[in-house]
C-alpha cells in the first residue's frame, strides 16, 4: 500500500497525463482516505462492457454530451446535469455514440482509479488501510 507522496490537501490535473481504464475512456483522479474523485471522458463510440464493483459505490454527475447507462435491468440515456447512483455490486455498462464528460465519486478508494497513487492520493493517518484493488 503506498504510503502517499502527496503533502498539500490542493491539487490539479493540468499537465497530467490522464489513466485509461477501456479503449477510448480515459480519467483522471483525486483522491484521500475514503473517497476517489475522477473526471472521465468518453471518447465518440466509447463502450465500457457490463461490470461491477464488488466493495465500491459510484455517484456520476454527467456535465458534457451524452452517455447510455444500463444499471441492473434498467437503461437511459444520461446528459448534462443528470446524475446516476451505482451500489456496491451492482452490475452497470455504459457507451457513448457521440462522447461524454462526467465527474463520478467513488467510495471507497479503487486503486484501479489511480494512476499514480504518489501523486494522487492525500493520505492522513489511515494511511489508505481502507482502499480496495477492485
Amino acid at each position: 500500500m503506498s504510503t502517499g507522496e502527496a503533502t498539500s490537501p490542493f491539487a490539479d490535473w493540468e499537465g497530467r497525463e490522464p489513466l485509461s481504464l477501456f479503449p477510448r475512456v480515459s480519467l483522471h483522479s483525486i483522491g484521500g482516505e475514503q473517497v476517489l474523485l475522477c473526471r472521465v471522458r468518453y471518447e465518440p463510440g466509447a463502450e465500457v462492457p457490463r461490470h461491477s464493483h464488488e466493495h465500491t459505490e459510484q455517484v456520476m454527475y454527467v456535465f458534457e454530451g451524452e452517455v447510455e447507462m444500463t444499471v441492473g435491468s434498467e437503461r437511459r440515456t444520461l446528459r448534462a446535469g443528470d446524475t446516476v447512483v451505482v451500489n456496491r455490486g451492482v452490475e452497470h455498462e455504459l457507451r457513448s455514440a457521440g462522447g461524454c464528460q462526467f465527474f463520478e465519486a467513488l467510495s471507497p478508494v479503487p486503486l484501479d482509479h489511480v494512476a499514480d497513487p504518489e501523486r494522487d492520493l492525500v493520505l492522513g493517518p489511515d494511511g489508505g488501510s481502507r482502499h480496495v484493488e477492485r
